[in-house]
């Protein structure tokens, strides 16, 4: 199977293409030609420093006809990568968000559908196996119904070392962009994907005040209700400085009717004293997320079925981020209609 990595822009490029590079049966293929010159994060430098093939150009990728391709360009910039390689029968595995605007989210939908071609969403956490078995008890009425879910998506600043993150037209926004998402999808998974109905969310820069993010949010307090009566909150933040034990972390607390349950992405496994940097540090245990979702995305490559979470998700999700920042400029919640538009509330 060809797979190729368009663009290194996202922090899980690297990540992505060492586990291509290491899988049998995989052709690899890469490319950044958008890198800004001489930065070893991107572009040709980057490819080398991994031991992954590089193609010069966009055109000379897609002459190669991949039959998949993961995109990891920024989120303004995913529809064109999106749209050209559906163009080329290649199936597509997308960084979240899945754009910066509800029109590129379609376009990017519409595009793979009329191709033939599938249209997954990298949301990793899904395949925890942890988030299994606390689907399995909420299906299986272990839980009762779900009352409430409060979840934290609370990480390191990713503008630190790939600035574009702090770009309002390029990222779409800032903390609230970047790690409301996780969460929401994964209640999106948990409501069989019921639409959110209004969203309500307050938002500052305090945060990690001194990072290189001065033109966007660093953390947000995001509500979302739904027709079903349940009530998330979100805690979404660069909050972890730059000497944090670990880059990030993700946990959910659901409310049922009959149980709460307690869900942690990334339990420490070991922890300790690392005396090359002077600080404390601990290893995250559970399985590999970025493996598991590869794994599924290249089993739906093969088999033709389609993927979860596939592109619907990823609307759902990223109406529930652009209702957000409608609530941060009006001050008031924000109702979602049961169409791609959003009104005021």
């Amino acid at each position: 199977m060809r797979v190729a990595v368009l663009s290194f822009a996202h922090v899980h490029a690297a990540t992505y293409i060492g586990l291509l590079r290491d899988r049998d049966g995989i052709e690899l293929i890469t490319a950044d030609p958008d890198a800004p010159p001489g930065d070893p994060t991107r572009g040709r430098q980057l490819a080398e420093s991994l031991g992954a093939t590089y193609a010069d150009t966009w055109d000379e990728v897609f002459a190669l006809r991949p039959d998949a391709v993961v995109v990891t360009s920024e989120n303004a910039r995913h529809r064109h990568l999106v749209e050209r390689a559906a163009a080329t029968g290649a199936h597509v595995l997308c960084e979240k968000p899945l754009a910066t605007t509800e029109a590129d989210a379609r376009a990017m939908i519409d595009a793979c559908e009329r191709a033939g071609v599938g249209l997954m969403t990298a949301y990793p956490v899904r395949f925890s196996p942890a988030f299994t078995a606390l689907r399995r008890a909420l299906a299986d009425g272990s839980l009762g119904g779900l009352i409430s879910v409060h979840g934290a998506n609370n990480g390191s600043n990713p503008a630190r070392s790939h600035p574009w993150f702090a770009d309002p037209e390029l990222a779409g926004g800032g903390a609230l962009a970047d790690h409301t998402v996780h969460i929401a999808d994964l209640v999106d998974a948990l409501l069989d994907g019921e639409q959110a109905a209004e969203v309500y969310a307050q938002a500052n820069s305090i945060l990690d005040d001194d990072g290189p993010a001065p033109d966007v949010e660093t953390a947000a307090l995001v509500t979302v209700r739904y027709p079903s009566g349940l009530v998330a909150a979100v805690d979404a933040s660069w909050s972890h400085p730059p000497d944090h034990p670990t880059w990030g972390g993700l946990a959910m607390t659901c409310v049922g009717e009959k149980a709460i349950v307690e869900f942690d992405a990334f339990p420490p496994l070991l922890g300790g004293f690392d005396s090359a940097t002077g600080r404390d540090r601990w290893e995250a245990g559970g399985a590999d997320l970025d493996a598991a979702m590869l794994e599924e995305f290249l089993d739906t490559v093969r088999t033709g079925r389609r993927p979860s979470p596939d592109g619907e998700a990823g609307l759902r999700t990223l109406r529930i981020v652009l209702a957000a920042y409608e609530s941060l400029r009006t001050g008031q919640p924000v109702a979602l209609t049961d169409t791609l538009g959003m009104t005021g509330g």
